[in-house]
C-alpha cells in the first residue's frame, strides 16, 4: 500500500533510531529517516512514545504528539493515514489508555482493530 497515497503511523522515539517494530518496518518499507523522530518522515508519521534514552513518555506527552498527529492528518484529507497501535509494543503503553487519545481522528486515519471499542 505504499503508494504515496497512504502513510504509515507508528510510535518512535524522539532521536528517530528506528531500529525495532513497527519504527523499522517503518525505516524499512515506508521511508522513514533515520534521526527523523517526530512527524512527516517518508511516506511515515512519527508519533514519539519514547525520549531520546528509550524511556518511555508521559501518557500527557504522547496525547500532545498524538494531537499534533491529528491536526496533521485533518489538514492532509488527500491522504490515508493508517495508524499502528502506537505505544502499545515496545513502549509498554495499554491500549485502554492510548485509544482514547485518537477519539477525534479524521475518517482519513485508519485506526487499528479493538480501538473504536476502547474509545
Amino acid at each position: 500500500m505504499n503508494d504515496g497515497n497512504h502513510v504509515f503511523v507508528f510510535g518512535s522515539n524522539t532521536r528517530g533510531i528506528h531500529g525495532a517494530g513497527a519504527a523499522k518496518d517503518a525505516y524499512r518499507n515506508w521511508g522513514a529517516v533515520l534521526g527523523d523522530g517526530i512527524g512527516r518522515t517518508g511516506n511515515a508519521y512519527a508519533i514519539p512514545t519514547k525520549d531520546s534514552k528509550l524511556a518511555t513518555l508521559k501518557l500527557s506527552t504522547i496525547d500532545v504528539h498524538v494531537s499534533h498527529f491529528l491536526n496533521y492528518a485533518e489538514a492532509h484529507p488527500e491522504l490515508i493515514f493508517l495508524v499502528t497501535k502506537i505505544g502499545c509494543g515496545l513502549a509498554g503503553c495499554d491500549e485502554k489508555d492510548i485509544a482514547p487519545m485518537f477519539h477525534n481522528a479524521p475518517s482519513n486515519c485508519v485506526l487499528p482493530e479493538g480501538w473504536k471499542s476502547n474509545q
